[in-house]
Protein backbone atom coordinates (compact mmCIF):
# COMPACT_ATOMS: atom_id res chain seq x y z
CA UNK A 1 0.00 0.00 0.00
CA UNK A 2 1.26 4.04 -1.07
CA UNK A 3 1.35 5.37 2.22
CA UNK A 4 1.29 8.66 0.36
CA UNK A 5 -2.55 7.54 -0.29
CA UNK A 6 -3.85 6.24 2.64
CA UNK A 7 -5.94 7.94 4.37
CA UNK A 8 -7.93 6.54 7.48
CA UNK A 9 -11.64 6.23 6.98
CA UNK A 10 -13.01 8.43 9.63
CA UNK A 11 -16.60 7.86 11.25
CA UNK A 12 -18.55 9.17 13.79
CA UNK A 13 -19.27 7.04 17.45
CA UNK A 14 -22.61 6.67 18.50
CA UNK A 15 -23.36 5.24 22.13
CA UNK A 16 -27.42 4.53 22.30
CA UNK A 17 -29.50 2.95 25.05
CA UNK A 18 -31.75 0.79 25.18
CA UNK A 19 -34.52 1.87 28.28
CA UNK A 20 -37.43 -0.41 28.59
CA UNK A 21 -39.59 0.93 31.95
CA UNK A 22 -43.42 -0.70 32.43
CA UNK A 23 -42.43 -2.94 29.54
CA UNK A 24 -42.07 -0.68 26.95
CA UNK A 25 -39.09 0.57 25.28
CA UNK A 26 -38.21 4.63 24.87
CA UNK A 27 -37.59 5.74 21.35
CA UNK A 28 -37.91 8.83 19.87
CA UNK A 29 -38.79 10.01 16.10
CA UNK A 30 -35.86 12.09 14.02
CA UNK A 31 -36.33 14.19 11.18
CA UNK A 32 -35.82 11.51 8.60
CA UNK A 33 -39.19 10.30 9.84
CA UNK A 34 -37.58 7.25 11.71
CA UNK A 35 -37.71 5.93 15.19
CA UNK A 36 -34.12 5.59 16.97
CA UNK A 37 -32.98 5.22 20.43
CA UNK A 38 -32.18 7.78 22.30
CA UNK A 39 -28.26 8.80 22.88
CA UNK A 40 -25.49 10.62 20.47
CA UNK A 41 -21.89 11.35 20.18
CA UNK A 42 -19.13 10.57 23.09
CA UNK A 43 -17.30 13.08 24.69
CA UNK A 44 -13.70 13.33 25.40
CA UNK A 45 -13.28 12.82 28.51
CA UNK A 46 -16.01 10.93 29.70
CA UNK A 47 -16.88 6.55 29.50
CA UNK A 48 -19.48 5.66 26.63
CA UNK A 49 -21.93 4.43 30.04
CA UNK A 50 -21.73 8.34 31.49
CA UNK A 51 -22.00 9.51 27.42
CA UNK A 52 -25.64 7.35 26.91
CA UNK A 53 -26.38 8.69 30.61
CA UNK A 54 -26.02 12.02 29.42
CA UNK A 55 -27.69 11.90 26.16
CA UNK A 56 -30.82 9.85 27.68
CA UNK A 57 -31.45 12.91 30.34
CA UNK A 58 -30.69 15.44 27.60
CA UNK A 59 -32.94 13.92 25.35
CA UNK A 60 -35.88 13.04 27.62
CA UNK A 61 -35.26 14.42 31.12
CA UNK A 62 -35.01 10.55 32.09
CA UNK A 63 -32.05 9.39 34.54
CA UNK A 64 -30.69 5.90 33.66
CA UNK A 65 -28.39 3.54 35.12
CA UNK A 66 -26.56 1.99 32.42
CA UNK A 67 -26.00 -2.01 32.38
CA UNK A 68 -24.39 -4.09 29.62
CA UNK A 69 -22.94 -3.20 26.39
CA UNK A 70 -25.70 -5.08 23.94
CA UNK A 71 -24.57 -4.60 20.40
CA UNK A 72 -22.09 -2.77 18.21
CA UNK A 73 -22.19 -2.28 14.53
CA UNK A 74 -21.38 0.14 11.42
CA UNK A 75 -24.42 1.87 10.28
CA UNK A 76 -24.49 3.56 7.07
CA UNK A 77 -26.83 6.53 6.81
CA UNK A 78 -27.71 6.69 3.22
CA UNK A 79 -29.32 10.35 3.20
CA UNK A 80 -26.50 11.73 5.05
CA UNK A 81 -23.97 9.12 2.95
CA UNK A 82 -21.95 8.92 6.36
CA UNK A 83 -20.95 6.02 8.47
CA UNK A 84 -22.09 5.90 12.19
CA UNK A 85 -20.45 3.26 14.48
CA UNK A 86 -22.83 2.70 16.79
CA UNK A 87 -22.80 0.93 20.29
CA UNK A 88 -25.97 0.26 22.50
CA UNK A 89 -26.21 -0.11 25.95
CA UNK A 90 -28.89 -1.75 28.29
CA UNK A 91 -30.24 0.92 30.90
CA UNK A 92 -32.22 0.83 34.04
CA UNK A 93 -34.42 3.56 34.31
CA UNK A 94 -34.76 5.59 37.56
CA UNK A 95 -37.34 7.02 38.87
CA UNK A 96 -40.88 7.30 36.85
CA UNK A 97 -40.99 10.65 35.44
CA UNK A 98 -42.84 11.53 32.16
CA UNK A 99 -40.34 11.59 29.32
CA UNK A 100 -39.80 15.14 27.70
CA UNK A 101 -39.23 15.72 24.22
CA UNK A 102 -36.36 18.33 23.55
CA UNK A 103 -35.71 20.33 20.63
CA UNK A 104 -33.52 17.17 19.03
CA UNK A 105 -36.51 15.15 18.01
CA UNK A 106 -40.14 15.54 16.53
CA UNK A 107 -41.76 12.64 19.08
CA UNK A 108 -41.09 10.41 21.86
CA UNK A 109 -42.68 6.76 21.74
CA UNK A 110 -43.07 4.18 24.54
CA UNK A 111 -43.60 1.18 22.47
CA UNK A 112 -44.16 -2.21 23.39
CA UNK A 113 -41.78 -5.58 22.38
CA UNK A 114 -44.28 -6.28 19.80
CA UNK A 115 -44.68 -3.46 18.23
CA UNK A 116 -41.56 -2.97 17.64
CA UNK A 117 -40.74 -5.09 14.55
CA UNK A 118 -43.20 -2.96 12.47
CA UNK A 119 -41.60 0.22 13.07
CA UNK A 120 -39.55 2.34 10.56
CA UNK A 121 -36.41 1.62 12.31
CA UNK A 122 -32.80 0.75 11.57
CA UNK A 123 -32.49 -3.14 12.19
CA UNK A 124 -29.74 -2.77 14.29
CA UNK A 125 -31.71 -1.15 16.72
CA UNK A 126 -34.36 -3.77 16.34
CA UNK A 127 -32.01 -6.19 16.98
CA UNK A 128 -30.53 -4.36 20.17
CA UNK A 129 -34.10 -3.84 21.73
CA UNK A 130 -34.81 -7.68 21.25
CA UNK A 131 -31.40 -8.68 22.95
CA UNK A 132 -32.43 -6.51 25.99
CA UNK A 133 -35.91 -7.82 26.55
CA UNK A 134 -34.27 -11.38 26.02
CA UNK A 135 -32.53 -10.94 29.32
Amino acid sequence: MDHDTYRPQTFSISIKGVVVRDGKVLLLRNEREEWELPGGRIEVGETPEECVAREIFEETQWKVETGPVLDTWMYYINVAEKHVFIVTYGCHPIGNAQPVLSHEHKEIGLFSEGEVPSLVMPDGYKRSIAIWYAR
